[in-house]
């Protein structure tokens, strides 16, 4: 789906900030056509703007996607919306945290991959992710005025209503990157699934006693990626008995690192799960056969074309099945992501889920190396 840009608003004070050395963005072009430094001198910022550092931004399936020509993208752009970085400007009337803290210089921080208006009918209604004038970093055509418009750059200039939460220092970046997409969404991904199951909202924080929120719940995640492996542990926080599936042998040896029991997709489906995650985007069909009678399927993974699904109508009616699709997320649930991987998280080797990084410049090797069979989950970039 095309992100529709919200230009800057004409006719606000901005905040000019130079930039010497001037930021470089790798811009990308078109298919086929290699990446271009952009040198961007300075920024304009609006009242409630930031201007990030970056200081790690990850590959996601989304940008490789682009680049291969699998999802539509309006070039030129800077791609990116997995990062961390550090704030080393803000806007005259200051900027606040998603808990609505004060923001200030020096915070390392994570941001949402949408920017919000917060006032139209589906804000309102909660659903901040699919806003009526919504933007994309990564996904979003470089104007006049926002330049750094993804993570694969020195820097990014983050809009007002862009959610925004601060991360510990003592994290690495590694592990902190992955947040702004893979952790948040598998978090709303979870979190929706206890719904449907009727059970209570899900606590990040460390000190919690929330071990039955998930409790005596048969959980299958089908897809062992970053999303799926990332909620498959989520969901074992919450005291689910949980299965991942993934056809990939190397895929599944890694998810066994996490205390993870990891099976072939067809031996997964040999009992009733209460509740099913499909997050390759390949096994809906699965998903549904696989729920047991009474129980739930949210789907993570079917983001980009793909081939139709037979839907099984009667089975989902006379098993009472709820099927739910979750696509981005709230800033709520990036900051619930947030402090889980800053709390539980810490316990597990999420950090070596990034097999490389490499320097921006070689944005485009990266991105050869990310799409290539049997990649790490991620490849990381860094301007340093």
């Amino acid at each position: 789906m095309r992100a529709a840009l919200a230009r800057p608003a004409e006719g606000v004070h901005r905040h000019d900030v130079p930039l010497r050395p001037a930021a470089v963005a790798m811009a990308w072009l078109g298919v086929g056509m290699p990446h271009e430094a952009l040198a961007v001198p300075g920024v304009a910022l609006g009242p409630h703007d930031v201007l990030i550092a970056v200081e790690m931004s990850t590959i996601c399936g989304s940008d490789i996607h682009t680049v291969q020509g699998r999802r539509h993208a309006p070039a030129p752009l800077v791609l990116g919306h997995e990062s961390v970085g550090r704030i080393i400007a803000i806007g005259d009337e200051g900027a606040r945290s998603v808990e609505g803290a004060e923001l200030h210089i020096g915070d390392r921080v994570v941001w949402s991959v949408t920017v919000s208006c917060g006032h139209c009918d589906r804000c309102v209604a909660g659903l901040t992710q699919k806003c009526r004038t919504l933007a994309k970093y990564g996904h979003a055509r470089i104007e006049p005025r926002w330049e750094l418009t993804g993570g694969f750059a020195g820097h990014v200039h983050l809009r007002e209503g862009t959610a925004i939460v601060r991360v510990p220092e003592a994290l690495p970046a590694a592990a902190l990157a992955p947040v702004s997409c893979a952790t948040a969404t598998a978090w709303a991904g979870i979190a929706r699934g206890a719904a449907l199951r009727g059970r209570s909202r899900p606590d990040p924080s460390p000190t919690a006693s929330e071990a039955a929120v998930l409790a005596c719940e048969r959980v299958l995640v089908l897809g062992a990626g970053l999303v799926g492996l990332t909620a498959a542990v989520i969901a074992a926080e919450l005291g689910a008995q949980v299965r991942i599936a993934d056809p990939d042998p190397a895929r599944r040896a890694f998810a066994e690192r996490f205390g993870l029991t990891a099976l072939e997709p067809e031996d997964a489906a040999e009992e009733g799960f209460d509740l099913v995650v499909e997050a390759s985007g390949h096994a809906v069909g699965a998903a549904l056969d696989a729920v047991d009678v009474g129980g739930a399927v949210v789907l993570l993974g079917s983001v980009f074309p793909a081939d139709p699904v037979p839907l099984d109508a009667e089975r989902i009616v006379r098993g009472l099945v709820s099927v739910a699709g979750v696509h981005n997320y709230t800033g709520s649930e990036l900051q619930a992501a947030a402090a889980f991987m800053g709390g539980r998280g810490r316990a597990y080797p999420f950090a070596d889920a990034v097999g490389a990084v490499h320097p921006l410049a070689a944005v485009d090797a990266a991105l050869v190396e990310a799409a290539a069979p049997g990649a790490p989950l991620r490849v990381g970039l860094t301007p340093r």
